[in-house]
Parts: C-alpha cells; sequence; structure tokens
C-alpha cells in the first residue's frame, strides 16, 4: 500500500523573498527584481542582490567549492533544515535529493585562459569541485549530518522538480521515511548569459526590464534569466503526525518523460510532455477536471508557449483550470525553477492566491483560462509543469492536505 507524503519544511531563496509571506507580499505588491544585465545592454536579468551563503549556513571552508548555483541550493537546504526540528539521528536516516545545472561562469572561473592552458599559482587544488555538480550535495550532507539514500539530478530546467518527484516516490513506496529535496542555480554570469543568447532563448531588445518577459502573449520573444533556490522536506504522514510536524501540504503524483527529439526545442506536439502530465494524473488518482491551478512552465520563448498551451487545452478540453506562470515573476532559474515554483505554489495554497500572469497582454491560446488579474479561489490541487533543454519534461501535483482523507 502506498504512503501519503506531506512537505513539513519550506527553505527558499528567491527574488520575491525567503519565506513565504515575504513572497505572497511582494505578489501582492508586484515587487520585483528585473533590470538590466551590465554584461549587455540589451538583456535584462532577475538577480537576488545582497546574497550571501555565510547568513544561511554560516562560516565554512568548503564555501570555495560552491559555485553561485550551489550556493543557492546550500543555503535553501540549510533553511529547510533549521526550520524542520528534527534531532540527529532523524537527520541522519533522511534522503537527500537535488536538482543541479552545470556551472557555466567559464570566464569568471578562468579568466586568462590562452591555447586551453588554465594552470595558474592561486588556481585551487580541488578547482574541479566548482564543476562537478554534486558538490553542493556533499557540503549540505556534512554540514547537517544528512546520510540517507541520495541523487543529483541534471537534467537540465526538469532538474529540480524531478529530484523532488523522485524523493517522493522513494517515500511512498516505503524506501525512506524522510528526505529533504529542492535545487539552487544562476544562470547570470557574463557566459552564462552568452551561453543562452547563442541559443536565441533570451529576451532582447530595448523597453523596461519589468515589461520583458512574457509569458503566452503573441508578442513574446525569449526569457529573462533569474536565480535562486529551495528545499523541502518530505516526510510519510503517519511519521510526520508522530513528530507532531507542520504540514504544509501534500505531494500526490509525480511523472517524467524525454522527448527524444532536439537537443534544445521541445516535440511540437507535446506528445511525451503531455505523456508525464498524465503519468502524474494517474498516478494521484486525478482526473483532469479536478486540477484547479496549472502552474505552468511558461518561459515566455515562441516554441515552448506555443506547445504547452496546446498541450494544456488537449488535457483539461471543456473545463481549462486556472494557468499561472511563475517565471513572469521570477524569470527563469534554469535548474532550480521547479522548486522555486514549487515554494510559491505552495504560497498560493496557504493564501488561497492566484497572483497574475505579468504583460499577458493578447494571449496566443484564446481558449484557455490564463490568469490576467490577481484574484482569490480556494485551491485544492495544483499541477506544476517543467520542461527542459534535451526534452526533458516533468510534471508534479500537490494538493492541500485534508487530514481527513
Amino acid at each position: 500500500m502506498h504512503r501519503r507524503v506531506v512537505i513539513t519544511s519550506i527553505g527558499v531563496i528567491s527574488s520575491l523573498g525567503f519565506t513565504l509571506e515575504k513572497i505572497f507580499n511582494n505578489l501582492k505588491d508586484e515587487n520585483t527584481s528585473f533590470e538590466g544585465s551590465f554584461f549587455d545592454s540589451e538583456l535584462f536579468v532577475s538577480p537576488i542582490n545582497s546574497f550571501d551563503v555565510k547568513n544561511f549556513a554560516g562560516h565554512f571552508k568548503d564555501r570555495r567549492y560552491l559555485n553561485r548555483g550551489a550556493q543557492f541550493c546550500v543555503a535553501s537546504a540549510m533553511e529547510a533544515v533549521k526550520k524542520a526540528g528534527l534531532d540527529k539521528q532523524l537527520l541522519a536516516k533522511a534522503g537527500l535529493f537535488l536538482g543541479a545545472g552545470p556551472n557555466l561562469d567559464i570566464g569568471g572561473e578562468f579568466p586568462d585562459v590562452k591555447a586551453g592552458e588554465i594552470d595558474r599559482k592561486n588556481l585551487m587544488a580541488l578547482w574541479m569541485l566548482k564543476f562537478l555538480p554534486n558538490t553542493a550535495a556533499s557540503v549540505i550532507a556534512k554540514l547537517t549530518g544528512i546520510h540517507g539514500e541520495n541523487q543529483t539530478l541534471t537534467t537540465a530546467c526538469s532538474a529540480s522538480l524531478q529530484a523532488i518527484g523522485e524523493a517522493f516516490r522513494k517515500i511512498r513506496d516505503g524506501y525512506i521515511d524522510l528526505a529533504f529535496a529542492g535545487g539552487g542555480d544562476s544562470r547570470l554570469s557574463k557566459s552564462s548569459i552568452l551561453a543562452y543568447k547563442k541559443a536565441h532563448a533570451l529576451c532582447n531588445g530595448t523597453g523596461k526590464p519589468e515589461k520583458a518577459i512574457r509569458p503566452f502573449d503573441r508578442s513574446r520573444y525569449g526569457f529573462v534569466p533569474g536565480e535562486g533556490g529551495a528545499f523541502f522536506l518530505l516526510e510519510d504522514l503517519q511519521h510526520a503526525k508522530k513528530r507532531g510536524a507542520v504540514i504544509y501540504g501534500e505531494i500526490c503524483g509525480y511523472g517524467a518523460s524525454i522527448d527524444g527529439y532536439s537537443m534544445t526545442a521541445p516535440e511540437p506536439c507535446g506528445i511525451w510532455a503531455e505523456s508525464a502530465v498524465n503519468s502524474a494524473l494517474r498516478e494521484a488518482g486525478l482526473a483532469s477536471s479536478d486540477i484547479d491551478v496549472v502552474s505552468s512552465h511558461g518561459t515566455g520563448t515562441l516554441l515552448n508557449d506555443t506547445m504547452e498551451a496546446d498541450l494544456i487545452d488537449r488535457v483539461y478540453g471543456e473545463k481549462p483550470p486556472f494557468i499561472i506562470a511563475l517565471k513572469s515573476w521570477i524569470g527563469h532559474i534554469a535548474a532550480a525553477c521547479g522548486a522555486v515554483e514549487l515554494a510559491i505554489c505552495f504560497t498560493c495554497l496557504k493564501y488561497n492566491y492566484l497572483p497574475k500572469i505579468r504583460n499577458l497582454d493578447e494571449p496566443c491560446h484564446a481558449g484557455l483560462n490564463f490568469v490576467r488579474e490577481e484574484q482569490s479561489y480556494p485551491i485544492r490541487n495544483i499541477l506544476l509543469e517543467n520542461f527542459g533543454f534535451g526534452g526533458q519534461n516533468s510534471a508534479l501535483i500537490v494538493r492541500k492536505y485534508n487530514r481527513l482523507r
């Protein structure tokens, strides 16, 4: 018999705030951090200003091995651990599942590369650790005393949502009782921005930065890169009840797939992305009509938004759910987008609140229920979608916790 899996701690580092309360207030007040990039006057970014991992993890010597994305991993994980209220014995048994991206800050790490030669007198002996995807997990485990099952997933923009989904299944199927899961990422370095610019994925042009990213709008022309991280404590319901934990919500379904179509573009018809969504619905035992809100991937790129809008139309048919697009508030956080967006989804659940899709003036699909003005709504079930480079697809369903079920 499958076990119920609940969320009992949330640590989030986002441009909207570091707590659910702060995130809610900034959504209500429309406070965002979009600004021009100092690398390129025609590009925009969504940074987290004044961030220092020491404020979350204290002084630790292994900090030097963390790239900026890994620092967001560590900071948000430490927040989740602090808020969880677990003793050392429970921490030791906990799992650790995270989504991470590559360190693309090549120019920042090696500013003087000539003819492929990177060696220099001040090069760290273990410089490679800044480029290994599991470095963040190793640091988190060392700082917290976590020793259970672990995975580091690097499935592009789907990574952190898949990490949470894998942790969910491990607990649901009885392999472990609790696990910390999430991710962190940053793509605001000069090399990272160059990579996405070369791929023609970014918003570019003139105008106000806060108007740049336009998910599902006919005038959309690319995404704005962001940064941040979020971690969650997933726990078997009975285990959580026994220790008197606060329950934020319940995870009830997960699905994943891969397109096998293109290294960057989604499969145009969304066949395999739809398969991931339907798998999550089946696992949750829900019909599409049971979903109140779809938290879309909503990058603001031409190809993703067309594919995703058509997918939603097919899956939900005559009863389209509300559709939100959180990247219009925080930018695209790459490997960490699923984790940070999930934290915002829990904000929506807590406050029965639907944030509008910013800059959606002329929807690309007339038949869908895009949230164009903020509103209150008694949310029960949210389905979160993430689709990444290489055709990586994931979907996760969370519901408001009902102790009577």
